[in-house]
């Protein structure tokens, strides 16, 4: 039995300490809001976001973040990208070295471009910093479905150790050293899932989105692996298998806020109506800050954030990127 902290009590994080329970782990989860450790206390389940999944008697839930830093094996940190470096601040100077910490949350911060691991690395300088991504929803993985991630990290021990953890008989959990594509995968894929959500609400086909995705992949790989991910990631769970699984399904904020844009709404009318924070809006403008830093061509990318910031139509957006220049599909291949 190992002793697994939760800091953040959204809907993954209250999926994952659940599943750690049930693979008979002592868990404690901590939220900055007190509302929802009064919530999850009392009701024994997160009824606004996770509502019928409930809390095993045995998790703890605590008001202080020393009490859920303090002699953990793995503290996960699964609050949303925005309020990681203030999380981590938070939690300083209770973090001990070598201290393992897991990022399960996906984005990119808009002031320094930096992933989340690059920010808890930033302000946690001595600790293991791991990340757990892939195509997993938490309404699924609460529910015991079938569901596969995977976890980087920068030495193999580590790896495998969260591996052991979170390994279940539902949850099978893959080892890769990639953590750079791990979350540039699983941060980019949120801003095709946007694209993905407005097609659909546009009433289009299954051609376009096949498309939208084909190409969205080529996107996400090809600045990924200039900022050092590797290929095969892009093509592995967190990246085609996230983009899929985001660009698909109804349970995705990032899917339903794209569909309520391409229903006509505004962006902050689409936000007001999800409630919760849509990681592709927050990542849109740092992944085109990156593409122009790096000179790397993302035309998909550079349509939405016209259409989130810009006032631009969703029509006109379409119209221009089918309309582009024509080039070949992949400059590596070539006539001989």
């Amino acid at each position: 039995m190992k002793k697994i902290s939760f800091l953040g009590a959204g809907s993954w994080g209250t999926a994952l300490a659940i599943l750690c329970a049930k693979n008979g782990h002592k868990v404690t989860m901590w939220s900055k809001i007190k509302a929802e450790t009064d919530m999850l206390r009392e009701k024994r389940e997160h009824v606004e976001r996770l509502p019928g999944a409930k809390l095993p008697d045995s998790i703890e839930i605590v008001d202080e973040i020393s009490a859920a830093c303090q002699e953990q094996d793995i503290i996960v940190f699964s609050v949303a990208s925005p309020f990681v470096r203030s999380t981590a601040e938070l939690a300083k100077p209770y973090i001990k070295p070598g201290q393992i910490i897991v990022n399960v949350g996906k984005g990119i911060e808009d002031n320094t471009l930096m992933t989340l691991c690059e920010i808890l690395e930033d302000v946690l300088p001595e600790a293991k910093i791991a990340v757990l991504s892939g195509p997993s929803h938490a309404e699924e993985v609460s529910k015991e479905m079938p569901t596969t991630v995977v976890v980087g990290a920068k030495d193999e021990k580590t790896a495998a150790f969260i591996q052991d953890v979170f390994m279940g008989k539902n949850f099978r959990v893959y080892v890769s050293p990639d953590i750079v594509g791990i979350e540039l995968g699983g941060a980019l894929k949120n801003v095709i899932a946007l694209a993905a959500g407005i097609l659909d609400g546009m009433g289009l086909g299954d051609n376009t989105k096949a498309a939208l995705m084909t190409r969205g992949i080529v996107e996400i790989s090809r600045l990924g692996m200039e900022l050092g991910g590797r290929m095969e990631t892009f093509f592995g769970l967190s990246g085609i298998g996230d983009l899929i699984v985001t660009c698909t399904s109804t349970h995705s904020r990032n899917h339903n806020c794209g569909y309520l844009l391409g229903k006509g709404k505004t962006l902050e009318e689409a936000k007001q109506e999800i409630r919760q924070v849509v990681e592709g809006v927050n990542c849109a403008k740092a992944a085109m800050k990156l593409a122009n830093k790096h000179h790397v061509s993302m035309p998909i990318v550079e349509q939405i954030n016209a259409v989130l910031f810009d006032n631009k139509s969703t029509e006109q957006a379409l119209k221009d990127l089918i309309l582009r220049e024509r080039v070949i599909e992949y400059q590596s291949l070539s006539w001989k």
